[in-house]
């Protein structure tokens, strides 16, 4: 299911609810969601999580010792390592504010890679003190290998426009036809 942006916007608004409602009821709301949610204290230490987080990062989160982040490793959407303590959560702990816009990869343990789009949002007590964070982080990776399977198929339908050998730009139809199948059923699984 490909989550807009409005599904996301809502999403985050009920986690947040419940999280500053503070009873114990806010886990049964996020762990009810597709998306990795998780809550730090005002210093970014890690002190829920849901197990959508698990299924992301390809870890177990570490109550109490983990910071800023789910993730095992983060790195930019240009593929710059991003340590931790400059990711958007704790730019957003810092300076106070939601970040909104942002992508990043996460790297598992394993090796494997996800694109994500994070919402991390500040919670302000009634007097504007920083007691905490919620962060919910959205998947994008089959979005973005979608964008690029339609990008190649672009390059072979272009490049039969400058070929004559109509084997070769049946082989470059054929290629173009299976990068853009390929792309729609990552659109459709997403």
């Amino acid at each position: 299911m490909h989550m807009t942006d409005t599904m996301a916007d809502n999403m985050l608004h009920t986690a947040i609810t419940a999280v500053r409602q503070g009873d114990e009821g806010f886990h049964q709301v996020l762990d009810s969601f597709p998306a990795a949610i998780y809550v730090t204290n005002p210093e970014g230490v890690i002190t829920y999580y849901n197990s959508a987080c698990i299924a992301f990062a390809g870890r177990t989160p570490l109550i109490g010792q983990d910071s800023w982040c789910v993730t095992w490793k983060l790195y930019t959407e240009d593929g710059r390592f991003l340590p931790h303590d400059q990711c958007p959560m704790a730019i957003a702990i810092r300076e106070r504010r939601a970040v909104r816009g942002a992508e990043a990869v996460a790297e598992r343990p394993d090796g494997s890679r996800r694109n994500f789009m994070p919402y991390p949002t500040p919670l302000l007590d009634g007097d504007g003190n920083l007691v905490g964070a919620v962060n919910m982080l959205i998947d994008v990776t089959g979005r973005k290998q979608a964008r690029a399977l339609r990008a190649q198929a672009v390059k072979c339908r272009r490049l039969t426009t400058a070929i004559s050998d109509q084997r070769t730009m049946n082989i470059l139809n054929s290629m173009a036809a299976e990068y853009e199948e390929q792309a729609l059923k990552l659109e459709r699984a997403n």
